[in-house]
């Protein structure tokens, strides 16, 4: 009997978050077509689930991702590069819009194609040992995941030319210090973190935390005035639909003294 091919993308839920795995250890969780498909289709699944709140993103068997896989493109099962902007990205989900927060457990390598799909995600829980950079540099392949206009907004122009010219690693306190790991762990506790991170988001008010996230994107957008009209606009809705009453109550009832998050 034929065995079918393990999945590359394993999507497990663990109450109101979901953990998208990248499943191709062999090759250091590199992604090819099928796996940049898997991705895509997951992270949708994610956006549509109304009881999942905040995917965390992490490789097997303690990598990242050592991004696209060149030699899955050298015998054509590489990924897609569509100049259509509606159609998916090469890595597979790097131009959706989501609604929700996403946070990336980073172990091993997030190089190439991976650095761009942590950086696709809102924040980054990363191990000490953990490297980030533009490998991608030494062999000739561009950045066409959003690699160098996320770098740029998220680090600053100039940490993001460091990267992208030099196509050095980084890691520890360097990466925290320019931003590409907003929390540090040890080695081998960079999904236990980040899952706690995400239950954390997943316990708060979600409409009101959610447009705050949106209107952060948004802005990019917009000229000043437009932005802070477009965060009341969407502060408004918040107001309006109860949420800030509610959580006002709570206050008034105890909740939260001393600064706890209870």
């Amino acid at each position: 009997m034929h065995n079918p091919a393990p999945a590359t993308v394993i999507t497990e839920t663990r109450g109101p978050v979901a953990i998208i795995t990248i499943n191709r250890p062999e090759v250091r969780n590199a992604v090819d077509g099928r796996t940049a498909d898997g991705l895509r289709e997951a992270f949708e699944e994610f956006e549509s689930a109304p009881d999942l709140r905040v995917a965390v993103l992490t490789g097997a068997e303690g990598t990242f991702c050592a991004g696209a896989d060149l030699k899955a493109i050298s015998t054509g099962a590489g990924n897609r590069i569509e100049a259509d902007m509606s159609l998916p990205g090469p890595m597979g989900p790097t131009r959706m819009t989501l609604s929700k927060p996403t946070i990336a457990a980073v172990e091993g390598h997030a190089v190439a194609g991976g650095l761009e799909l942590a950086m696709f995600c809102d924040l980054r829980v990363a191990a000490r040992d953990a490297v980030f950079g533009v490998y991608c540099r030494r062999w000739g392949v561009p950045l066409i995941d959003g690699g160098t206009v996320r770098l740029s907004r998220m680090l600053g122009h100039s940490h993001a030319l460091d990267l992208i010219l030099s196509g050095r690693g980084v890691s520890g306190d360097e990466a925290r210090m320019m931003g590409l790991a907003n929390r540090l762990c040890e080695p081998g506790e960079a999904l236990a973190t980040a899952i706690e991170l995400a239950e954390s988001l997943a316990g708060f008010p979600q409409m009101c935390m959610n447009a705050d996230r949106r209107s952060s994107y948004e802005q990019w957008d917009l000229n000043f005035a437009e932005a802070l009209a477009n965060e009341t606009a969407g502060g408004l809705e918040v107001v309006r639909s109860g949420e800030t009453r509610e959580g006002a109550s709570r206050f008034a009832d105890g909740a939260g003294r001393h600064g706890t998050f209870d």
